[in-house]
């Protein structure tokens, strides 16, 4: 059996979860997320906990024991207190602001570049440190859109300007040493 698999997912008060058919919805104070219930696995809420279980030993079933539980513990998270992610923005004359429903970057390019943002997730610029935080409840949703917009400019290892994550060192190299 998987360890992971094998522990419930406790409910905390103020979030409903129903298992129905092939998905379990989660719905809680900062919205409602649902995960798909892979063939094999069978989900039964009961006495205020989530509880995962398999009905066979196939590699398929084995390996989405642990997935799904870790899953709905991401749900259950995420519609009570959300996830988010920081990034940085470091280099002259880069900068960023959001603008009704997109995020206006100036990069370094010739022009501006828009970035919309999804449905579920917002963003607040602090533009004077210059960090950015996404924040929303779905876990993956809000680390996709880190991802994405850290690509607009991947940081850049001589001089370490661009889009990074807070957490994330940059390792520096040295130019071009000087003609002899």
């Amino acid at each position: 059996m998987s360890r992971i698999g094998r522990m419930p997912v406790a409910i905390p008060k103020g979030v409903e979860v129903e298992a129905d058919g092939g998905t379990v919805r989660v719905k809680g104070p900062k919205g409602e997320l649902s995960s798909a219930i892979p063939a094999g696995l069978t989900v039964s809420v009961a006495d205020g906990e989530v509880r995962i279980a398999r009905g066979s030993d196939e590699p398929h079933a084995r390996a989405c024991h642990g997935l799904l539980r870790s899953l709905v513990a991401n749900n259950v998270e995420g519609v009570t207190k959300g996830f988010s992610r920081e990034l940085e923005i470091s280099g002259v004359g880069y900068k960023a602001e959001v603008k009704g429903k997109a995020v206006v970057f100036s990069l370094g390019y010739s022009h501006p570049v828009n970035f919309p943002i999804p449905d579920g997730i917002a963003i607040a610029i602090d533009a004077k440190a210059g960090k950015m935080t996404v924040t929303g409840a779905d876990k993956q949703r809000v680390g996709q859109t880190a991802a994405e917009i850290r690509k607009l400019r991947v940081p850049d290892p001589y001089k370490a300007k661009g889009i990074k994550y807070a957490d994330e060192t940059i390792k520096r190299k040295v130019g071009k040493a000087g003609g002899k």
